[in-house]
């Protein structure tokens, strides 16, 4: 039936198709595997659903007030959603996001209207620059301002049990067994995940988190790690933090997802399945592909596609940045072969509030020229010996001051399989070196200028 005419285009929102995946799945799951294309909403991204219902929900409770300015920390979808509703009634966006988003999100919020500031992703949640403290200001600051707080506001939540939960179990006649999404809000998954869970308990769900996160130690053990947080480039999910929106008791497993496998797996479903998905969903397929022994071949399973592969032209499609990244496949030697040369493997770290002496004796024990900084074990910048010798001849008492005082940026973490002329293109005057995250044993390494030449000799 051909729908009937929208009133306004918020009126299209949800109602998303689910599409049968064939390719991907070939030879690896023998199970259904649906593809939940949530780009079909106006905004391209499922977000739209939460969006609406947050603005809503606060109309409802006199919290947005007619000309009021909605204010929000977005990596970019949710961003469009409330931009999206915002033009249909009337009110301004501001809104936060981080540096490691593409340029195509943010371009998009701005083509709708938004003001939008963009913060460091390298900082604390609690630090006064990162996206979330500027967007709590801006809250606090702007007159008639309103933060829809999609972290912990559970009408993200409420929209996913309303509507997205629903909706799969209509689609699929009650037979799905496994929902597989992304987790970075949580609302998707919890909202979705419990109406499903309340219809058929039987029915699993699993959580796809990102290598740098703290959502699966955290589900599995109930201890939230610090150590377990660092740089990673997959958008969308995973956090550092744990939003109210997680439910951890609705979804049953958390599966990581490496930046490189969720980068390669989005390219495949376009190509091979002819879906113009997101990085999220690229990051979904590849870990339900790593649960496949876990599958029985009658099972039914829908995959969240969250939002469209436009956002990451820049990224995940563009083959330049995937072979700057050293995520394309080649032959010749590898980070990992340079690091098997080592003799000491281990990755040395001084604190950020251990004094600049201690740094200057890590060095020279060890004769590293650069070392990583750390805070409560997380990777939060760097120290070199060209900053630290130009600060000590400039000032010799700089001895005493913390190590936080001359913190250089953090470097990049690459995975271990990234070939070794894709890491001499990293490594840069503004980037003496670069991390090097196995993520089969969990270990870090350290390469620098001095590596590579070694290797290429």
């Amino acid at each position: 039936m051909i729908p009937p005419i929208a009133d306004t285009i918020l009126d299209t929102i949800g109602r998303t198709p689910l599409v049968r995946l064939h390719k991907l799945t070939a030879g690896v799951i023998r199970a259904e595997v649906l593809a939940k294309l949530e780009t079909f909403n106006p905004g391209n991204s499922i977000k739209d659903r939460m969006a609406l219902k947050m603005i809503e929900d606060a109309e409802r409770a006199g919290q947005l007030r007619p000309g009021g300015v909605i204010v929000e920390g977005t990596s970019g979808n949710t961003g469009m959603g409330l931009a999206l509703a915002a033009v249909v009634k009337g009110y301004r966006c501001i809104f936060t996001t981080t540096d490691k988003q593409s340029k195509e999100k943010i371009d998009a919020l701005r083509a709708f209207g938004a003001d939008v500031i963009v913060c460091p992703t390298d900082v604390d949640p609690e630090d006064p620059r990162s996206y979330y403290s500027v967007a709590s200001r801006l809250a606090r600051d702007v007159p008639n301002a309103w933060k829809a707080g999609q972290y912990d506001n559970l009408s993200n939540t409420a929209a996913h049990y309303e509507q997205t939960g629903p909706e799969i179990w209509e689609q699929t006649g009650g037979r799905i067994t496994h929902l597989v999404a992304g987790v970075g809000t949580g609302g998707t998954i919890s909202g979705a995940g419990r109406f499903l869970k309340e219809r058929n308990p039987a029915i699993k769900v699993w959580g796809i988190d990102t290598y740098g996160s703290v959502f699966k130690k955290y589900k599995e053990t109930g201890v939230f790690d610090k150590h377990e947080i660092y740089p990673y480039v997959t958008e969308g999910i995973g956090e550092d933090f744990l939003p109210g929106n997680v439910d951890f008791s609705v979804i049953d497993h958390f599966e990581k997802v490496t930046d490189k496998d969720a980068a390669l797996m989005t390219r495949r479903l376009t190509r091979e399945e002819g879906i113009f998905g997101g990085n999220s969903a690229g990051a979904a397929m590849a870990g339900l592909l790593q649960l496949a022994p876990h599958v029985a071949d009658d099972d039914v399973i829908v995959v969240i596609v969250h939002d469209h592969g436009s956002r990451y032209l820049g990224k995940m499609f563009n083959d330049d940045w995937m072979r700057a990244k050293g995520y394309l496949n080649k032959t010749g030697a590898t980070a990992r072969d340079l690091v098997a040369q080592r003799t000491d493997r281990r990755l040395v770290t001084v604190d950020c509030a251990e004094p600049v002496s201690r740094a200057i004796q890590v060095m020279a024990e060890h004769g590293y020229s650069h070392v990583p900084v750390t805070d409560a074990g997380r990777m939060v910048g760097s120290i070199n010996e060209t900053s630290l010798y130009d600060a000590l001849v400039a000032d010799a008492s700089v001895r005493t001051q913390p190590v936080a005082s001359l913190m250089q940026p953090a470097f990049p973490f690459v995975d271990i399989s990234t070939s070794l002329e894709a890491l001499a293109t990293m490594i840069t005057p503004d980037n003496p070196a670069v991390l090097v995250r196995d993520f089969a044993c969990g270990e870090t390494f350290i390469v620098t200028r001095a590596d590579v030449i070694q290797a290429l000799a």
